[in-house]
């Protein structure tokens, strides 16, 4: 994802344990939500909620406009970490949606190393996790946990 969705995304890293610093930041990903984003999310998650795909219905409801499902900014703050350590290597993750997404904002990800540990001898990595809009204001915090493989 990138801008507009249609560009390239980064592609998986190998991310090693051994090369991880606590401090240290993923790649950031950004992402125009768009309606189109809106209705083929509620396609493929089923979640037909006239709220998110229905102008009329929306502003009905005293809303200024339809607004975006909390699972596809989830997903995109997902995406981001998933592209950082490596999608098989992601053992927890959790989130919290602070405010609605609206059509033409653009997120951007943050992606942060808050700890790193063995534990039970699982290389452990501790991430912090955030998406916002262009102009700064939180959409999602969230929290994971990766599984990171060792060098030698």
């Amino acid at each position: 994802m990138s801008g507009n969705g249609q560009g390239k995304r980064m592609g998986e890293q190998k991310l090693f344990f051994d090369d991880v610093n606590e401090g240290d930041e993923a790649p950031e990903l950004s992402h125009e939500l768009t309606r189109t984003d809106l209705v083929q999310y509620a396609g493929a998650s089923g979640d037909f909620n006239p709220m998110h795909t229905d102008e009329v219905k929306a502003k009905e409801a005293g809303l200024p406009s339809v607004f975006g499902h909390g699972m596809f900014s989830a997903g995109v703050l997902a995406t981001a970490i998933t592209d950082y350590v490596g999608v098989g290597n992601l053992t927890r993750y959790r989130v919290r949606f602070a405010k609605q997404t609206w059509p033409g904002e653009t997120f951007v990800t943050k992606v942060k190393v808050t700890g790193k540990r063995k534990e039970d001898g699982v290389n452990l990595v501790d991430l912090e996790c955030t998406l916002l809009n262009q102009d700064g204001e939180v959409k999602v915090t969230g929290e994971a946990t990766a599984n990171l493989p060792s060098r030698g």
